[in-house]
């Protein structure tokens, strides 16, 4: 049976050792353990935390796992899936929130820095807009489409209208590919030509397209793709 956190220590216990040392100090179990809140008949919530690092290896993996796979797992359910995954959500956002004291985008490197935390370790193709204002500075990142895990399509009307809807007068585009390869494949470069093409019918400056694989990525326009 599981050490319950209610028969530990008050000052051991995850959430006064937060409030008391600061969430730093606080052990991955501990900080998942908190996030799930209780555990079920015989089995606390840190042991729960541990069973699923146990299950998907390392927190990275269980930051990148689906909804479905983790309440799959004995003791989570639903609401405790979904209150995780929400909160490894939120952690990527912020890592990839726009600094409004940021320089301008003003090479492909610029804009992987941006994008490359939001789409860090996500197992299905994911497009982001990252909306531009007059000086290339980027004032929001926009997720327009989470596809399968073989493609995501670049929906164009969709970023058009997150720009537009922003107030952006330029915007760029990222997507990842899970499969490690950063290579544009016809269809990335079919529908980014496109997507250059109705950019120029609503007068919005559309400056790059990046694919970010891993640790790995490629412009589209470093690549002499988009004009």
């Amino acid at each position: 049976m599981g050490i319950r956190i209610a028969d530990t220590p008050e000052a051991d216990r995850p959430r006064e050792r937060l409030w008391n040392t600061g969430p730093a100090a606080l052990a991955d179990r501990e900080l998942v353990a908190l996030l799930l809140r209780n555990g079920i008949r015989g089995l606390g919530a840190l042991s729960l935390a541990d069973a699923l690092l146990m299950e998907f290896g390392s927190l990275r993996a269980l930051a990148a796992a689906e909804t479905e796979e983790i309440s799959s797992n004995p003791g989570i359910g639903p609401v405790k899936a979904a209150t995780l995954v929400a909160a490894f959500e939120l952690g990527r956002r912020v890592r990839s929130e726009p600094d409004l004291r940021i320089r301008p985008i003003t090479k492909p490197r610029d804009l992987v820095s941006v994008v490359g935390p939001q789409l860090s370790g996500r197992r299905r193709e994911t497009v982001l807009v990252v909306v531009l204002d007059a000086r290339n500075v980027p004032t929001r990142t926009v997720l327009v489409s989470a596809g399968a895990a073989d493609g995501s399509p670049v929906p164009i009307r969709e970023i058009l209208n997150a720009v537009l809807r922003n107030d952006g007068v330029a915007f760029a585009v990222a997507h990842n590919h899970p499969s490690g390869e950063p290579t544009p494949s016809v269809s990335d470069i079919e529908s980014t030509r496109a997507l250059a093409e109705a950019a120029r019918t609503v007068s919005l400056r559309f400056v790059d397209h990046v694919i970010v694989a891993g640790e790995e990525w490629s412009s589209l326009k470093e690549g002499g793709l988009l004009t």
